[in-house]
Protein backbone atom coordinates (compact mmCIF):
# COMPACT_ATOMS: atom_id res chain seq x y z
CA UNK A 1 0.00 0.00 0.00
CA UNK A 2 1.60 3.55 -1.11
CA UNK A 3 2.40 5.64 1.92
CA UNK A 4 0.27 8.59 -0.14
CA UNK A 5 -2.89 6.11 0.18
CA UNK A 6 -2.48 5.49 3.62
CA UNK A 7 -2.60 8.81 5.01
CA UNK A 8 -5.41 8.98 3.06
CA UNK A 9 -7.21 6.07 4.61
CA UNK A 10 -6.42 7.84 7.96
CA UNK A 11 -7.92 11.20 6.83
CA UNK A 12 -11.01 9.31 6.08
CA UNK A 13 -10.89 7.48 8.99
CA UNK A 14 -10.53 10.72 11.28
CA UNK A 15 -13.60 12.58 9.73
CA UNK A 16 -15.90 9.50 9.69
CA UNK A 17 -14.80 9.98 13.51
CA UNK A 18 -15.31 13.35 13.86
CA UNK A 19 -12.18 14.63 14.70
CA UNK A 20 -11.51 17.97 14.43
CA UNK A 21 -9.26 19.94 11.62
CA UNK A 22 -6.92 20.44 13.71
CA UNK A 23 -6.89 16.91 15.43
CA UNK A 24 -6.46 15.59 11.63
CA UNK A 25 -3.69 17.90 10.90
CA UNK A 26 -1.77 16.72 14.19
CA UNK A 27 -2.43 13.04 13.64
CA UNK A 28 -1.54 13.34 9.86
CA UNK A 29 1.94 15.07 10.70
CA UNK A 30 3.04 13.02 13.58
CA UNK A 31 2.29 9.80 11.38
CA UNK A 32 4.40 11.15 8.43
CA UNK A 33 7.20 12.02 10.56
CA UNK A 34 6.92 8.19 12.00
CA UNK A 35 7.16 6.71 8.65
CA UNK A 36 9.98 9.26 7.89
CA UNK A 37 11.66 8.11 10.98
CA UNK A 38 11.24 4.65 10.34
CA UNK A 39 13.21 5.47 6.52
CA UNK A 40 9.90 5.18 5.06
CA UNK A 41 8.71 1.43 5.28
CA UNK A 42 5.30 0.89 5.74
CA UNK A 43 3.72 1.16 9.62
CA UNK A 44 2.22 -2.61 8.64
CA UNK A 45 5.72 -4.04 8.52
CA UNK A 46 6.94 -1.99 12.18
CA UNK A 47 6.34 -3.39 15.69
CA UNK A 48 5.94 -1.99 19.33
CA UNK A 49 9.96 -1.59 19.64
CA UNK A 50 9.81 1.00 16.11
CA UNK A 51 6.65 2.83 18.03
CA UNK A 52 8.96 3.08 21.33
CA UNK A 53 12.28 4.64 19.58
CA UNK A 54 10.07 6.69 18.08
CA UNK A 55 8.38 8.24 20.59
CA UNK A 56 11.61 7.80 22.84
CA UNK A 57 13.59 10.27 19.74
CA UNK A 58 11.21 13.04 20.17
CA UNK A 59 12.00 13.66 23.67
CA UNK A 60 15.43 12.48 23.98
CA UNK A 61 16.42 14.25 20.82
CA UNK A 62 13.59 16.97 19.99
CA UNK A 63 12.75 17.73 23.12
CA UNK A 64 9.27 17.61 22.97
CA UNK A 65 7.38 18.27 25.82
CA UNK A 66 5.13 15.38 27.56
CA UNK A 67 1.71 16.59 26.38
CA UNK A 68 3.40 16.70 22.80
CA UNK A 69 4.76 13.26 23.03
CA UNK A 70 1.32 12.15 23.97
CA UNK A 71 -0.29 13.41 21.06
CA UNK A 72 2.46 11.72 18.83
CA UNK A 73 1.32 8.40 20.97
CA UNK A 74 -2.06 8.98 20.50
CA UNK A 75 -1.89 9.30 16.27
CA UNK A 76 0.35 6.35 16.05
CA UNK A 77 -2.53 4.35 18.45
CA UNK A 78 -5.56 5.75 15.77
CA UNK A 79 -3.12 4.44 13.43
CA UNK A 80 -2.70 0.78 14.45
CA UNK A 81 -6.01 0.57 15.53
CA UNK A 82 -8.37 2.47 13.15
CA UNK A 83 -6.73 2.29 10.11
CA UNK A 84 -4.47 -1.01 10.27
CA UNK A 85 -6.39 -3.29 12.55
CA UNK A 86 -3.07 -4.16 14.47
CA UNK A 87 -4.07 -3.64 18.21
CA UNK A 88 -1.78 -6.20 19.29
CA UNK A 89 1.14 -4.04 18.21
CA UNK A 90 -0.21 -1.70 20.93
CA UNK A 91 -0.90 -4.31 23.94
CA UNK A 92 3.33 -3.88 24.47
CA UNK A 93 4.14 -2.36 28.26
CA UNK A 94 6.51 -0.40 26.55
CA UNK A 95 4.10 2.06 25.01
CA UNK A 96 2.88 3.95 27.75
CA UNK A 97 2.09 7.57 28.33
CA UNK A 98 5.00 10.04 28.95
CA UNK A 99 4.52 11.30 32.28
CA UNK A 100 4.03 14.96 32.86
CA UNK A 101 5.27 16.84 35.61
CA UNK A 102 2.80 17.09 38.87
CA UNK A 103 2.44 20.85 39.04
CA UNK A 104 0.01 23.25 40.97
CA UNK A 105 -1.76 25.18 38.55
CA UNK A 106 -1.58 29.08 38.42
CA UNK A 107 -4.61 31.05 39.81
CA UNK A 108 -6.41 34.07 39.93
CA UNK A 109 -7.14 35.53 43.11
CA UNK A 110 -10.75 37.49 42.99
CA UNK A 111 -9.70 40.79 42.79
CA UNK A 112 -6.79 39.57 40.13
CA UNK A 113 -9.47 38.26 37.81
CA UNK A 114 -11.71 40.99 38.24
CA UNK A 115 -8.35 43.64 37.52
CA UNK A 116 -7.69 41.41 34.25
CA UNK A 117 -11.15 41.63 32.94
CA UNK A 118 -11.11 44.96 32.94
CA UNK A 119 -8.09 45.14 30.84
CA UNK A 120 -10.40 43.56 27.69
CA UNK A 121 -13.16 44.86 26.26
CA UNK A 122 -15.28 44.10 23.45
CA UNK A 123 -15.45 40.66 22.22
CA UNK A 124 -12.43 39.54 24.13
CA UNK A 125 -14.10 40.54 27.34
CA UNK A 126 -17.04 38.30 26.42
CA UNK A 127 -14.79 35.22 25.93
CA UNK A 128 -12.58 35.62 28.88
CA UNK A 129 -15.36 36.84 31.22
CA UNK A 130 -16.99 32.68 29.75
CA UNK A 131 -13.65 31.11 30.47
CA UNK A 132 -13.91 32.11 34.09
CA UNK A 133 -17.90 32.24 34.56
CA UNK A 134 -17.99 28.67 32.73
CA UNK A 135 -14.98 26.95 33.21
CA UNK A 136 -14.46 26.79 29.57
CA UNK A 137 -11.26 26.13 27.78
CA UNK A 138 -10.03 28.17 24.70
CA UNK A 139 -10.42 25.73 22.10
CA UNK A 140 -14.49 25.19 23.83
CA UNK A 141 -15.23 28.97 23.92
CA UNK A 142 -14.02 29.79 20.38
CA UNK A 143 -16.19 26.47 19.24
CA UNK A 144 -19.28 27.62 20.58
CA UNK A 145 -22.31 28.01 18.52
CA UNK A 146 -25.31 29.88 18.84
CA UNK A 147 -27.86 27.15 19.34
CA UNK A 148 -25.53 25.83 22.69
CA UNK A 149 -26.55 29.02 24.94
CA UNK A 150 -29.53 28.18 26.42
CA UNK A 151 -30.88 31.51 28.31
CA UNK A 152 -33.73 29.76 29.82
CA UNK A 153 -32.04 27.21 31.87
CA UNK A 154 -28.89 29.45 32.38
CA UNK A 155 -26.37 26.72 30.69
CA UNK A 156 -24.10 26.22 27.85
CA UNK A 157 -23.89 23.17 26.24
CA UNK A 158 -20.31 21.79 25.06
CA UNK A 159 -19.86 19.83 22.36
CA UNK A 160 -16.86 17.40 21.46
CA UNK A 161 -15.14 18.68 25.04
CA UNK A 162 -11.65 17.13 25.61
CA UNK A 163 -11.95 13.15 24.97
CA UNK A 164 -14.83 13.90 22.44
CA UNK A 165 -17.61 14.88 25.43
CA UNK A 166 -19.92 16.44 25.75
CA UNK A 167 -21.04 18.80 28.76
CA UNK A 168 -23.55 20.93 30.67
CA UNK A 169 -21.90 24.04 32.64
CA UNK A 170 -23.09 27.32 33.72
CA UNK A 171 -24.27 30.10 31.81
CA UNK A 172 -23.65 33.30 34.05
CA UNK A 173 -26.74 35.65 34.12
CA UNK A 174 -24.24 38.51 34.12
CA UNK A 175 -23.26 37.70 30.87
CA UNK A 176 -26.69 36.99 29.77
CA UNK A 177 -27.32 40.16 27.89
CA UNK A 178 -24.01 40.86 26.45
CA UNK A 179 -24.53 37.14 24.66
CA UNK A 180 -27.74 38.21 23.50
CA UNK A 181 -25.85 41.42 21.58
CA UNK A 182 -23.70 39.32 20.68
CA UNK A 183 -26.28 36.97 18.81
CA UNK A 184 -27.83 40.05 17.47
CA UNK A 185 -24.66 41.21 15.78
CA UNK A 186 -23.57 37.67 14.01
CA UNK A 187 -27.37 37.48 12.53
CA UNK A 188 -27.08 40.80 10.85
CA UNK A 189 -22.93 39.42 9.82
CA UNK A 190 -25.37 36.38 8.56
CA UNK A 191 -27.62 38.19 6.45
CA UNK A 192 -24.55 40.15 5.04
CA UNK A 193 -22.42 36.89 4.45
CA UNK A 194 -25.84 34.89 2.47
CA UNK A 195 -26.23 37.88 0.16
CA UNK A 196 -22.22 38.21 -0.68
CA UNK A 197 -22.06 34.22 -1.20
CA UNK A 198 -20.69 33.25 1.68
CA UNK A 199 -22.01 29.66 2.40
CA UNK A 200 -22.27 30.15 6.62
CA UNK A 201 -20.38 28.02 8.53
CA UNK A 202 -18.57 24.54 8.13
CA UNK A 203 -20.30 21.64 9.99
CA UNK A 204 -18.73 18.11 10.20
CA UNK A 205 -19.17 15.78 7.32
CA UNK A 206 -22.01 13.89 8.92
CA UNK A 207 -24.17 16.51 10.45
CA UNK A 208 -23.55 18.56 6.89
CA UNK A 209 -25.08 15.67 4.77
CA UNK A 210 -28.27 15.16 7.83
CA UNK A 211 -28.90 18.80 7.81
CA UNK A 212 -27.78 20.92 4.48
CA UNK A 213 -29.08 24.08 5.68
CA UNK A 214 -27.96 24.01 8.86
CA UNK A 215 -24.40 25.56 7.75
CA UNK A 216 -26.82 29.10 7.16
CA UNK A 217 -29.18 29.21 10.07
CA UNK A 218 -28.51 31.16 12.84
CA UNK A 219 -28.15 28.66 15.35
CA UNK A 220 -25.10 26.79 13.73
CA UNK A 221 -23.50 29.86 13.40
CA UNK A 222 -20.11 30.43 16.00
CA UNK A 223 -20.86 32.56 18.82
CA UNK A 224 -17.52 34.28 17.98
CA UNK A 225 -16.95 34.20 14.24
CA UNK A 226 -13.46 35.32 12.34
CA UNK A 227 -13.62 38.59 11.14
CA UNK A 228 -12.72 37.33 7.42
CA UNK A 229 -13.96 34.60 5.60
CA UNK A 230 -11.77 32.12 4.28
CA UNK A 231 -12.13 28.91 2.15
CA UNK A 232 -12.91 25.64 3.98
CA UNK A 233 -10.10 23.03 3.79
CA UNK A 234 -12.34 20.31 3.50
CA UNK A 235 -15.71 21.32 0.95
CA UNK A 236 -13.54 24.40 -1.02
CA UNK A 237 -16.31 26.91 0.12
CA UNK A 238 -15.99 29.69 1.36
CA UNK A 239 -17.55 29.84 4.71
CA UNK A 240 -16.60 32.37 8.21
CA UNK A 241 -14.88 30.25 10.86
CA UNK A 242 -14.57 30.61 14.59
CA UNK A 243 -11.97 33.38 15.85
CA UNK A 244 -8.49 31.85 16.02
CA UNK A 245 -7.18 31.12 19.69
CA UNK A 246 -4.30 32.84 18.88
CA UNK A 247 -6.41 36.25 19.04
CA UNK A 248 -7.53 35.78 22.86
CA UNK A 249 -4.43 34.48 23.62
CA UNK A 250 -2.71 37.75 23.15
CA UNK A 251 -5.02 40.29 24.32
CA UNK A 252 -5.25 38.12 27.47
CA UNK A 253 -1.26 38.44 27.89
CA UNK A 254 -1.68 42.02 27.38
CA UNK A 255 -4.24 42.03 29.94
CA UNK A 256 -1.95 40.62 32.75
CA UNK A 257 0.56 42.71 31.92
CA UNK A 258 -1.16 45.89 32.14
CA UNK A 259 -2.80 44.54 35.12
CA UNK A 260 0.19 44.22 37.32
CA UNK A 261 -0.59 40.61 37.71
CA UNK A 262 3.03 38.93 38.37
CA UNK A 263 2.09 35.33 37.61
CA UNK A 264 2.48 32.81 34.59
CA UNK A 265 -0.94 33.13 33.61
CA UNK A 266 -2.69 32.59 30.68
CA UNK A 267 -6.40 31.96 28.74
CA UNK A 268 -6.36 28.60 30.53
CA UNK A 269 -5.57 29.75 34.23
CA UNK A 270 -9.42 31.57 33.89
CA UNK A 271 -10.54 27.94 34.03
CA UNK A 272 -8.44 27.00 37.13
CA UNK A 273 -9.79 29.76 38.98
CA UNK A 274 -13.39 28.87 38.02
CA UNK A 275 -12.62 25.76 39.56
CA UNK A 276 -10.71 27.00 42.79
CA UNK A 277 -13.44 29.89 43.50
CA UNK A 278 -16.11 27.45 43.41
CA UNK A 279 -14.41 25.16 45.93
CA UNK A 280 -13.70 28.19 48.32
CA UNK A 281 -17.38 28.91 47.76
CA UNK A 282 -18.41 25.54 49.34
CA UNK A 283 -19.26 23.65 46.27
CA UNK A 284 -18.62 20.24 46.39
CA UNK A 285 -15.92 18.43 44.55
CA UNK A 286 -18.31 16.36 42.30
CA UNK A 287 -20.05 18.99 41.21
CA UNK A 288 -16.79 20.57 40.32
CA UNK A 289 -16.04 17.69 38.37
CA UNK A 290 -18.87 17.51 36.16
CA UNK A 291 -19.06 21.18 35.37
CA UNK A 292 -15.17 20.96 33.93
CA UNK A 293 -15.89 17.63 32.33
CA UNK A 294 -13.01 16.12 33.80
CA UNK A 295 -13.34 11.93 33.30
CA UNK A 296 -11.63 11.53 36.86
CA UNK A 297 -11.96 13.27 40.42
CA UNK A 298 -8.33 13.10 41.07
CA UNK A 299 -7.71 15.09 38.30
CA UNK A 300 -10.43 17.83 40.02
CA UNK A 301 -8.94 16.57 43.16
CA UNK A 302 -5.37 19.56 42.47
CA UNK A 303 -7.60 22.21 42.86
CA UNK A 304 -8.07 21.32 47.13
CA UNK A 305 -4.24 21.36 47.49
CA UNK A 306 -4.93 25.34 46.56
CA UNK A 307 -8.21 26.33 48.56
CA UNK A 308 -6.35 24.99 51.31
CA UNK A 309 -3.63 27.16 50.70
CA UNK A 310 -0.17 26.73 51.85
CA UNK A 311 0.74 23.77 54.33
CA UNK A 312 -3.10 22.16 54.10
CA UNK A 313 -4.50 25.48 55.58
CA UNK A 314 -1.80 25.07 58.69
CA UNK A 315 -1.38 28.42 60.52
CA UNK A 316 2.14 29.47 60.66
CA UNK A 317 3.73 29.61 64.21
CA UNK A 318 5.27 32.61 63.37
CA UNK A 319 1.34 34.27 62.85
CA UNK A 320 0.10 32.76 66.16
CA UNK A 321 3.58 34.97 67.83
CA UNK A 322 4.17 38.37 68.22
CA UNK A 323 2.59 40.23 65.09
CA UNK A 324 5.22 41.12 62.64
CA UNK A 325 4.41 44.60 62.88
CA UNK A 326 5.53 44.66 66.59
CA UNK A 327 7.06 47.25 67.80
CA UNK A 328 10.04 44.86 68.78
CA UNK A 329 10.60 44.35 65.42
CA UNK A 330 13.51 46.32 64.67
CA UNK A 331 12.90 45.01 60.60
CA UNK A 332 9.69 46.11 60.49
CA UNK A 333 9.88 49.52 62.18
CA UNK A 334 13.59 50.57 59.72
CA UNK A 335 11.56 49.60 56.74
Amino acid sequence: MPKSNLLLQVKESLRAKHYSYRTEQAYLQWIKRYILFNNKQHPADLNSNHIQRYLSNLANHHNVAASTQNQARAAIMFLYREVLDQEKILDSESIDHANKPKKLPTVFSREEARKVLNHLSGTKWLMASLLYGSGLRLSECIRLRVKDIDFDFSQILVRDGKGMKDRVTILPDSLKKPLHRQIDRIKTRLESDLSNDVHGVSLPDALAEKYPNAPTELGWQYLFPSRDVSRDPRSGKMLRHHISDSSLQRSVKQAIKRAGVNKAASCHTFRHSFATHLLENGYDIRTVQELLGHADVRTTMIYTHIVKKGGKAVQSPLDMAVPVESKNNTYASAH
